[in-house]
């Protein structure tokens, strides 16, 4: 399993130690200490992650997001790789959410018709993840303003065994999540892509219908439809029960999660499904 899993999720050869690590991570068992405990537990390891720490104090967050993955692909130390692959989402995030130029984005100049849309649509991304990079408060651009684009292909890859979704750009891990799939193996497996995207979705169940509000709908804060009649990733009303295969065919995350990965993914990225 964890061989097919290195394939699939990413064209970056990682180590089956480096797996296990991020495993390990999505388990749950380092999920007691946040992001906070973890980087200070890092910095008392000069030997392994100074490097790394001593680019982020200077936000030179590309150079320190080098480090952390210097150390996922040849440490053998699973304690080190599970710290690295927490930091390390954390960081590819601050980085696509922030006006960090990366080779995966560009610089563009707003001209006279643009909208945010347009925009959006010309290179193939969403208006969230335009104004979370570009610090925009609204919809409203000035003709002349640059603007940082991510123009990346984005991948979402769901393990159903280990209940794993991994976000993949060019090849490169950009983030993992714990997510709860169907019970019953009744997740369906394949390739499909994300067909549509809601705020707040409200949720047509056989008999009813639950208004966005009520705490009887399970589909938490956002829904993304995929090419699978029926079947979407989406958020939850209960996130004590993510990690387990509970669900009646779709993907569940928890809201925040769900709320990070809609901000990203536009309409037509690909989702792999896997047992």
């Amino acid at each position: 399993m964890q061989k097919r899993f290195i394939i699939i999720i990413s064209s970056v050869i990682l180590t089956a130690v480096a797996v296990l690590a991020i495993y390990k991570i999505t388990a749950g068992i380092n999920h007691s200490k946040s992001p906070a405990n973890i980087k200070n537990e890092a910095q008392a390891r000069p030997d392994v992650f100074s490097p790394a720490t001593e680019y982020e104090k200077k936000f030179d967050l590309i150079k320190a997001r080098d480090e952390y993955r210097k150390i996922i692909e040849k440490s053998q130390n699973t304690d080190d790789i599970a710290k690295a692959v927490e930091l390390l989402n954390n960081l590819n995030i601050r980085i696509l959410f922030s006006p960090i130029v990366t080779p995966d984005s560009v610089v563009y100049e707003i001209r006279k018709g643009d909208t945010l849309a347009k925009i959006a649509k010309k290179f193939n991304t969403t208006m969230d993840l335009i104004s979370k990079a570009n610090g925009l408060k609204n919809t409203n651009i000035k003709f002349g303003r640059p603007l940082k684009i991510t123009r990346t292909k984005f991948t979402i890859a769901v393990d159903k065994p280990h209940n794993i979704l991994t976000l993949q750009s060019g090849g490169n891990i950009v983030k993992t999540y714990r997510i709860s799939t169907g019970a019953n193996n009744s997740t369906p497996v394949g390739t499909f892509t994300i067909t549509n995207k809601i705020v707040y979705p409200v949720w047509y169940t056989e008999g009813a219908v639950v208004p966005s509000e009520s705490p009887k709908n399970i589909l938490g804060s956002r829904w993304m439809g995929i090419s699978k009649k029926g079947y979407g990733i989406h958020g939850t009303t209960e996130p004590q029960a993510i990690g387990a295969s509970v669900t009646a065919g779709c993907v569940r995350m928890k809201n925040e999660d769900v709320e990070e990965l809609y901000t990203i993914v536009p309409e037509g990225t690909e989702v792999i499904i896997m047992d």
